[in-house]
């Protein structure tokens, strides 16, 4: 009788320590040093920013509910000196763009002028539809498609012969690429180990063979969009705004890509970054997640994708 009584209030107990144990975050905000910090925080920096760049995971909900939310509080905050700009938007798109979030045109015919990403409607539709009935201007950023896919696979001295209207649409030529910083130079030895299936016997840097020059143009592709991202960001930018910028977390994270060219051109700028990582508890965040950004964002690695 004793034994059973036991069993039952160990089953009780451990039932209860279920119930009351910690809560699940959707999510938790860290500085560079992975201490615990708030969205406030956030927040506050971002409005005393000349740019924040969103580095988010493309496909996490998370990372698309606090860009609204964001957007929304710095709406507040600024009183009309927000400008929004984003990746997921080229240069070429940007009368369509323009046209929608103006309020000329509908979402149908947006649809129809513009290259919308696959989760345009479940991730950035609302983004563009608030930057719409707050007058917000949003500004497509990215090179287009066709010239970065042109800059993998033949280099970056193709772009010369492309017109001036398509010079237009990205960073002034000729474009300076630094491979041996570390985001790249790290693209380029997962290319190269990739194409070698696993061997990294052939090094990114070296600048002879076929395989070399692939992994090394894929690199300045990455670089033409970060350089065209810096370069619409600075242009669009005025005294006493501030550019909430959507992009790739690769386009932001370890304070290159974009940062690196906006930094060349404009050393004095305040710019705020944040990081998004998945991780399997983001009340312990792993230690390589540190210096990433400005904040870092830690989502739980099972949470639910939109596509």
């Amino acid at each position: 009788m004793r034994i059973a009584l036991l069993l039952l209030c160990l089953t009780a107990f451990a039932f209860r320590t279920r119930l009351d144990g910690p809560d699940k975050p959707a999510y938790r905000l860290y500085t560079p040093k992975l201490k615990a910090t708030t969205y406030i925080k956030l927040l506050r920096q971002a409005a005393d920013a000349d740019v924040v760049l969103f580095g988010e995971l493309h496909n996490n909900p998370i990372c698309h509910w606090l860009e609204l939310q964001l957007t929304k509080d710095l709406q507040s905050e600024k009183k009309g000196n927000l400008v929004l700009g984003a990746e997921m938007f080229e240069a070429d798109n940007q009368t369509a763009l323009s046209d929608y979030v103006q309020g000329r045109t509908t979402g149908k015919e947006l649809a129809q002028q513009a290259r919308l990403w696959q989760n345009y409607d479940t991730d950035y539709k609302p983004i563009a539809d608030f930057a719409r009935e707050q007058h917000i201007p949003f500004i497509a950023t990215n090179v287009p498609r066709r010239y970065a896919r042109q800059v993998s696979r033949q280099g970056l001295a193709s772009l010369d012969t492309i017109s001036a209207e398509g010079k237009r649409q990205m960073a002034p030529l000729p474009l300076t690429v630094d491979l041996t910083l570390p985001g790249y130079e790290g693209m380029m030895k997962m290319m190269s180990e990739s194409a070698h299936g696993g061997s990294s016997s052939s090094s990114a840097a070296n600048p002879q063979g076929a395989t070399t020059d692939m992994t090394a143009n894929f690199a300045r592709a990455q670089a033409i969009k970060d350089a065209t991202m810096a370069h619409f960001i600075l242009q669009n930018l005025k005294p006493g705004q501030t550019m909430l910028h959507f992009n790739g977390d690769y386009h932001s994270k370890n304070f290159e890509g974009i940062v690196w060219y906006l930094r060349k051109q404009r050393p004095d700028l305040k710019i705020v970054t944040l990081s998004s990582v998945e991780t399997p508890d983001p009340d312990k965040p792993e230690r390589e997640n540190q210096n990433l950004a400005d904040f870092v964002l830690a989502i739980p690695a099972d949470m639910t994708k939109t596509y």
